[in-house]
């Protein structure tokens, strides 16, 4: 928008200095036209006078006056009389005065022609002929009679100097018009700044507020218009922001309240567990028992996800390479315990620093590992490689050798309470994905499912790589079970 503002400026600068100034430059073009061929035609009509007196005197006075002329100025002077023979000796005659039409139609018409050489502006010389009449230049004598043409004189003004004085005219007011071109230019900056800062503003806040930063308010300055957009705005950011933390809160504080009554409701079965002989009444108790265990989970799934959509922290430079390694680490015994087989592949030992924020990545791999561990056959194996896809993107997949899922449970893995059989079991609580999902694209990157080569599921997570710098790892004491 700031461009556009610039450039319409500019056009219309240049439009007003198009209006005024060509004009101006091509009547001052016009004008030193005009004035050149008036001053070389008064000169040829002088020396036409001195040429038609006809006498001796007369005839050296033209001499010498067309040796000055030529001296003075860029002109020269050809005479010719009326026979085609040189009517002053010392002064040259026109080439081919006999084939020349300038000549003849003064010799026999009386007529006098100016050629510029050019329509458009002019040639390399001015060319004028005047007619030379016997005794004075009037056409008609006193008996009424036309006068006897007796010669023709003609001078040759070379247009240089005309040129550069063109050059002059012209070349300054073109240079004055980009002065004032570029003085528009960075006067329009200035002003389009000024004009486009509100709603700078405004798109500072959308951003902050799409980023998740539902604290971010606009300035409410400029014209009464973005004045009342930005007070709408924020106004509806403060209701949105009011509801998000009043759901976040409910949220937090029943998961935090149910853990209690959950625990002892298990204690309580367990008490009942050890006291009871009947194996229908013990079948029946380690089913409450699980579906307690079950539901202590999805708490803590709760718990998890109501920090995870909490305010977002500023991301951080991490090493991705380490960080994977680090959690693998932490996930191997458990999966030691099955046979199964995790293996870290893609690129070199250093791998991609990536922008995530604090624990987000552990807890992200965390979910997704303990997902593919479970599902994973005994002696199976779950691979997980880290590449580098371009300058910006850092890549990170985990795949596993699992059931897989149809492309309909893919498009609702990450809903909320969705629980896919192949994928968590019977033991998830369908909030494990969904607060990846909510983690990576807190930090901008972005998550996807899709079919392992050779069966099983794939999870595909883009994050953004960081510049150079210190390296971080963030490393937690165990695998904890996620919500699935």
């Amino acid at each position: 928008m700031i461009r556009r503002l610039i450039v319409s400026y500019v056009a219309l600068v240049g439009v007003a200095l198009a209006a005024f100034t060509v004009p101006v430059a091509f009547t001052l073009t016009a004008q030193l036209r005009g004035d050149t061929e008036e001053s070389v035609r008064r000169e040829a009509t002088t020396m036409a006078l001195l040429l038609g007196d006809g006498d001796e005197p007369a005839r050296q006075a033209l001499a010498r006056m067309a040796g000055a002329y030529a001296d003075e100025t860029p002109g020269t002077v050809e005479v010719v009389a009326a026979d085609g023979r040189s009517a002053v000796p010392p002064l040259p005659l026109p080439e081919n005065p006999a084939d020349d039409r300038a000549i003849g139609e003064a010799l026999r018409r009386g007529v006098t022609t100016v050629d510029w050489g050019s329509r458009l502006v002019w040639g390399p010389e001015l060319v004028l002929t005047v007619p030379v009449y016997e005794g004075r230049p009037a056409v008609r004598g006193p008996t009424g009679e036309e006068e006897r043409i007796v010669g023709a004189v003609r001078i040759r003004y070379a247009t240089a100097d005309l040129s550069d004085r063109l050059w002059r005219i012209w070349g300054f007011r073109a240079i004055l018009a980009i002065g004032v071109l570029a003085v528009a230019a960075g006067l329009g900056a200035v002003v389009a700044r000024l004009l486009t800062k509100p709603l700078r503003q405004l798109n500072d806040m959308a951003a902050r507020f799409g980023d998740g930063d539902l604290t971010a308010r606009s300035p409410v300055t400029g014209p009464s218009e973005t004045r009342t957009l930005a007070r709408t705005l924020n106004q509806g950011a403060e209701r949105l922001d009011t509801l998000v933390a009043a759901q976040r809160i409910f949220v937090a504080d029943a998961s935090h309240q149910l853990r209690t009554p959950l625990t002892a409701l298990r204690l309580a079965l367990d008490n009942i567990a050890d006291g009871v002989d009947d194996d229908f009444v013990r079948e029946d108790v380690d089913q409450a028992t699980a579906e307690v265990v079950r539901m202590s989970r999805l708490v803590s799934g709760l718990l998890v996800l109501a920090r995870a959509e909490a305010k977002v922290a500023a991301p951080e430079p991490l090493a991705l390479r380490e960080l994977v390694e680090d959690r693998l680490n932490v996930w191997r015994p458990a999966a030691d315990e099955r046979g199964v087989r995790i293996a870290l592949t893609g690129t070199a030992e250093e791998g991609p620093r990536v922008l995530a924020g604090p624990g987000n990545l552990d807890q992200v791999l965390d979910n997704v590992l303990s997902n593919a561990l479970e599902v994973s056959p005994d002696r199976g194996t779950i691979t997980v490689r880290v590449e580098t896809r371009g300058p910006e993107e850092a890549v990170l997949e985990v795949l596993d050798q699992g059931p897989g899922m149809s492309p309909a449970e893919q498009a609702r893995a990450f809903d909320r309470f969705w629980r896919g059989q192949g994928l968590t079991g019977r033991t998830g609580s369908g909030l494990g994905l969904a607060i990846v999902k909510r983690l990576v694209t807190d930090d901008g990157g972005r998550v996807a499912l899709r079919d392992a080569p050779g069966g099983g599921l794939c999870v595909r997570i883009g994050l953004r790589t960081a510049p150079e710098g210190p390296r971080r790892i963030s490393s937690r004491p165990g695998p904890p079970r996620s919500g699935g």
